[in-house]
């Protein structure tokens, strides 16, 4: 007989101390993801985080105007990303070995993989292993850290990634250079900026086509089941 598996103690209270900063470390990461570094003065947070304590709550006007702001400022680190992009692709485009496709992504071929082999379609799905990095070299994402491959449909991702895949054969290792246009373009994702450029080194493992839906039964088929189901 399996034994279940043994329930995780609770954890150990944090200190009021503690809390507090982790409470503070929360709210910058949030203030962060916005774009909010040092335009908004510490010492308004503090503040506001104190008359909430107290039990004061914002207006609803403020609350819009709040949003407002945030908005400007996701759109403002957006239109700095995507020129820090640009810019970065038309350098990257001239050094040896990147190649760039007409929608302009930009690849660098690792490992060419198995030659004689197929590439996937559009409609398959393939198991892939892969690390994607932010411009400044923040990783954002790893099949590798979470020690497992991912197996995804082609039709599921990113643009880049469509354009990316149909390109690879199996065992193919591949670094791309996605726009933002081919990735998340303007807007935002957890831990990706608007307008990143997205850095991925890329391993096709394996490919597979789904199976194809079963095929309906046809309509006369059906109206014959039914008509013998209805007593007379």
């Amino acid at each position: 007989m399996q034994r279940a598996p043994p329930v995780p103690a609770a954890p150990t209270p944090a200190s009021p101390d503690e809390a507090g900063y982790t409470i503070g470390i929360n709210l910058g990461q949030q203030l962060h993801a916005y774009g909010v570094t040092d335009d908004v003065p510490i010492d308004r947070i503090v503040e506001g985080l104190k008359d909430g304590l107290a039990g004061k709550k914002a207006a609803p006007e403020e609350h819009r105007r709040l949003q407002a702001f945030l908005r400007s400022e996701l759109d403002a680190v957006a239109a700095k990303n995507a020129a820090a992009a640009k810019e970065y692709l038309e350098r990257n485009g001239k050094e040896k070995g990147v190649k760039a496709t007409a929608s302009g992504l930009q690849y660098r071929i690792i490992e060419t993989g198995n030659s004689t082999a197929a590439s996937p379609q559009p409609t398959d799905q393939v198991t892939v292993q892969y690390r994607g990095k932010l411009l400044d070299g923040t990783e954002f994402d790893s099949s590798y850290q979470r020690g497992a491959a991912s197996t995804v449909a082609i039709s599921s991702v990113i643009k880049g990634w469509q354009e990316a895949l149909v390109l690879m054969k199996p065992g193919a290792k591949w670094q791309f250079f996605i726009p933002p246009e081919l990735a998340y373009g303007q807007g935002s994702r957890p831990a990706i900026p608007g307008g990143s450029l997205l850095i991925f080194d890329l391993e096709l493992q394996s490919f597979k086509t789904p199976p194809a839906p079963p095929k309906p039964a046809a309509a006369n088929s059906a109206a014959s089941s039914t008509a013998a189901a209805i007593p007379r």
